[in-house]
């Protein structure tokens, strides 16, 4: 008898004009953490909603069976009934609802009557969380608690459900280091209990940390499932399989030309838009030249999104002091066309809620910061607008069959691409990056330094904000660091390393006044 709890047998789905998956197949091990990896676009998340019944039996071919038997699940609800639960990269909870209301919805704890029973249904919402390791209230609405803590919900409501086989797609993606350690802790615990998982990845270090096996996509096949255990799988194997070539180093090569400064910021410091005692940026103070790329790391909640936004057109907080810079004149930056005008710009850190119009065409996008440039007397020149977005298009190697493709039908790389399109088209001398390459995949991440590198090959200064350590490392001439909302340390590329930019970005309260 096989020990698979899932097989996936010759899964072929298409879409109009594209065929996203062709003849998967997929063999899950009961009780395994088994881990999916491949390209943003490889077809990783459409199977995973082949698997759940968000697209329904009868709209893909092969079969699936799951516990030894033939399933076709006609909706989310069917597999779920059976003990397969999906959490989406996008939480699927409500921020004004409680966290009990959350975890069972549509699955209501009643009592007599049919009414809800709400005693029943917070003693059980904390035991869930409990076997979860979150320690909240249930009664606590969703909306004050953070990403992490989300995330663990969302597990918590899938126990409700009595999972048997746990689907996470990118479920670290907008975790810091604290709170991924804790979610992959979880499903240590969870396979424990028997709870197979499969996880949907871009984070390979964290694969190689968790996963008992590794399947690889490419351009919607399989190309091989990798056992964790042995010595030759490793990272690099794993990024083979995902891009179809070696990738020989992580980041391209690239000889700095700095030139004279561009930005310069002094004493800057920004209170909380709501809480008046509390200081979100505390006097920082850092410079840009041109051809330069700049890191800044920080924890969560250091300031770094923060001083991007509250620099970018006081997009963020009140009561903002301080001066700004650029090419040694004296400048203000109160609103974001004052921000644009001086030739600044700034790509967000959440690019489906505030970089991108998700329900507009790439063209669109593209020209959304800079339409002064292709209007006269108000109105838009369209044909030039078209042919704007199809240099873009090419010259970023943004993947899509026209620029009136929309936006929100991107794979998450490629939408970053559309982010940086619409901010290089400004002609900006200064650009700020906020994790540009959270939650896309190794090539696309390449292809996004690459972009970097041409920015300030052609005298532009990039300064780059993230969370991972390595990147930072890989790509900029210098890192500042930042506290509690202070610059902490300013170091060399050449004389980092992650233990020194740790050591800066975890000084006390104390040390950093």
């Amino acid at each position: 008898m096989s020990n698979n709890i899932l097989e996936m047998r010759s899964i072929t789905k298409t879409f109009p004009g594209v065929k996203a998956l062709q003849d998967v197949t997929l063999e899950v091990a009961r009780g395994e953490i088994h881990a999916i990896c491949g390209e943003n676009g490889a077809g990783k998340s459409t199977l995973m909603k082949v698997l759940s019944g968000v697209y329904p039996h009868g709209t893909y071919e092969g079969d699936i069976v799951y516990e030894g038997k033939h399933a076709q699940f006609g909706s989310i609800n069917d597999s779920e009934h059976v003990g397969v639960v999906i959490i989406h990269q996008e939480l699927a909870l409500v921020p004004y609802l409680s966290v009990a209301e959350n975890i069972f919805l549509g699955n209501e704890q009643r009592g007599r009557g049919g009414l809800i029973d709400w005693n029943a249904t917070n003693a059980e919402a904390a035991k869930l969380l409990a076997r979860v390791g979150l320690n909240e209230n249930p009664t606590t609405p969703v909306g004050t608690l953070g990403v992490g803590k989300q995330q663990l919900i969302e597990i918590a409501k899938a126990l409700s459900k009595q999972v048997k086989l746990l689907i996470l797609d990118e479920p670290t993606a907008a975790l810091n280091d604290s709170d991924s350690e804790h979610l992959l802790d979880l499903l240590r615990h969870l396979k424990g209990q028997g709870i197979t998982s499969i996880m949907i990845s871009h984070k390979l270090n964290e694969i190689a940390e968790i996963a008992d096996r590794t399947t690889i996509i490419r351009d919607g096949r399989t190309i091989e499932t990798i056992d964790m255990s042995l010595p030759t799988s490793t990272q690099d194997r794993i990024i083979k399989g995902m891009v179809g070539r070696d990738l020989e180093h992580r980041y391209p090569e690239r000889t700095p030309q700095v030139g004279t400064e561009v930005l310069r910021v002094e004493d800057w410091t920004v209170h909380h838009p709501t809480q008046m005692d509390r200081t979100v940026v505390d006097r920082a103070s850092f410079n840009v030249r041109r051809g330069e790329v700049v890191g800044i790391a920080g924890l969560m909640g250091a300031g770094r999104t923060e001083l991007a936004m509250s620099l970018f057109g006081h997009s963020y907080g009140r009561n903002i002091t301080g001066r700004v810079f650029k090419d040694g004149k004296e400048i203000k930056t109160r609103t974001v066309s004052e921000a644009i005008a001086h030739g600044l710009a700034y790509a967000t850190e959440d690019r489906k809620k505030y970089g991108l119009n998700l329900i507009e065409d790439i063209r669109r996008n593209i020209s959304a910061a800079n339409l002064d440039a292709l209007s006269s007397r108000g109105w838009v020149n369209q044909n030039e607008e078209l042919k704007v977005a199809e240099e873009y298009r090419a010259s970023l190697n943004i993947k899509a069959p026209t620029v009136m493709a929309l936006t929100g039908k991107l794979s998450g790389g490629n939408q970053q691409k559309v982010v940086l399109a619409k901010w290089i088209y400004t002609d900006a001398d200064v650009l700020i990056l906020d994790e540009p390459t959270r939650g896309i995949d190794v090539g696309a991440k390449y292809e996004i330094y690459t972009i970097i590198n041409r920015l300030v090959a052609a005298g532009k200064a990039v300064v780059v904000i993230s969370s991972e350590l390595p990147e930072l490392l890989g790509i900029c001439d210098r890192i500042y660091t930042l506290a509690f909302g202070r610059i902490t340390g300013e170091v060399p590329v050449a004389q980092a390393s992650q233990e020194r930019l740790m050591e800066l970005m975890t000084q006390e309260k104390e040390q950093v006044q």
